[in-house]
């Protein structure tokens, strides 16, 4: 075997590895958000100059701001169940510790205070960075999609409070 072909075959296993280290970066920032593990979500981000952008928030330009929101409205309340599921990615590669992402997210939210469950589908637009040999997300920007808000009362009859847009006060005040 040629050195130029050894060294293509060791580009394809290191764009392989690299393909599957963001992938599984997504899954464990989008399980630390469903097990309200705020530590293992900020490690997700860039420590330096993380963007953050999601629509129905302000935006953020650093991890902490993102996770102290996080734990202020998901961790600190034991009502809030959430579940993410995150697919169809579609990961390009723009240099060698660079590459840019796009993920479906369906979005379940059900809050056993309040008897409310929300469902929402939307795009993650993603810039990752190897930094330190390690896969980080360096820009987060979530789009929404679709939106529907029920109540279900104490005979489990569902109530539809919102469809297309959050309510006014908006789901993610009175998480």
């Amino acid at each position: 075997m040629s050195d130029l072909v050894l060294v293509q075959i060791q580009q394809r296993l290191q764009h392989l590895e690299d393909l599957q280290a963001i992938q599984a970066l997504k899954a464990q920032y989008l399980r630390a958000c469903d097990r309200k593990h705020a530590d293992v979500m900020r490690e997700c981000f860039v420590e330096h100059g993380a963007v953050i952008e999601a629509d129905g928030f302000p935006a953020f330009t650093s991890r902490d701001g993102w996770v102290e929101t996080f734990t202020k409205l998901a961790v600190k309340n034991p009502s809030i169940q959430d579940m993410h599921h995150g697919h169809n990615p579609q990961i390009r590669f723009t240099g060698a510790d660079q590459a840019v992402g796009l993920w479906d997210l369906d979005f379940c939210q059900v809050n056993v205070k309040e008897r409310t469950i929300v469902n929402l589908s939307g795009q993650y637009t993603d810039e990752y960075e190897r930094v330190n040999g390690r896969w980080q997300i360096r820009s987060m920007r979530f789009q929404r999609g679709s939106f529907v808000m029920r109540q279900v009362d104490g005979d489990g009859a569902e109530k539809v409070l919102a469809l297309g847009e959050p309510p006014a006060a908006g789901f993610i005040e009175n998480s």
